[in-house]
């Protein structure tokens, strides 16, 4: 598995044991899609409907390869708008791009609004070590309260999990638990007070 990239399937597992629908009905927005890890995943536990949103053009030409979309959409998070309606989606789901160097923390309210009321959105983000990241985790969290305080959404869920992925900054002779960082993984249902 490339850099022990668990990331994908362990945020679908955290959505799973969070989510009491029917996978087939449900409309997905897979935000970050990249080759389409997430929606491989998801399609095995029966969800069908997919949109992907991506900032690589070659990430979107491999998605498109897998034939899980029904639609793929080129946006570069934080400088363009999420290519998405306002509340359309049952689940919005984000692994692996809030960090430092990809998209911006103000991310999270837009796909909040992409989220039908009562959907759920889900994130999954590695906790890359170093100043920058910390802070941005810091930033993240307190966005993520701050939209729960002004009642655009309530938490569901959120843990830190080991084995996220390999740190690609490891030493080489680092232990195999050395060698991985953790994740956070974040679920968040969207109140059902219309979008102000």
């Amino acid at each position: 598995m490339v850099l022990k990239y668990r990331a994908p399937q362990m945020t679908i597992n955290f959505l799973k044991s969070n989510f009491s629908g029917v996978p087939e009905q449900v409309q997905v927005l897979d935000v970050a899609c990249g080759s389409g890890l997430v929606a491989k995943g998801m399609f095995e536990l029966g969800f069908r409907n997919f949109v992907g949103v991506d900032s690589s053009k070659a990430m979107l030409e491999l998605a498109a390869q897998t034939g899980f979309y029904r639609d793929l959409k080129l946006a570069l998070l934080g400088p363009e708008p999420l290519p998405a309606p306002t509340g359309a989606y049952d689940v919005v789901i984000l692994v692996g791009a809030l960090d430092v160097g990809f998209a911006p923390v103000s991310v999270v309210r837009e796909l909040c609004q992409a989220a039908k009321p009562g959907g759920l959105v889900c994130i999954g983000r590695g906790n890359h070590k170093g100043v920058e990241s910390d802070r941005y985790k810091t930033e993240l969290e307190t966005e993520l309260q701050l939209m729960e305080d002004e009642g655009l959404w309530s938490r569901v869920d959120a843990r830190e999990e080991d084995g996220y992925m390999m740190d690609v900054k490891a030493e080489t002779n680092a232990t195999p638990e050395e060698a991985c960082i953790s994740g956070n993984l974040y679920l968040y249902r969207k109140s059902n007070a219309p979008d102000g």
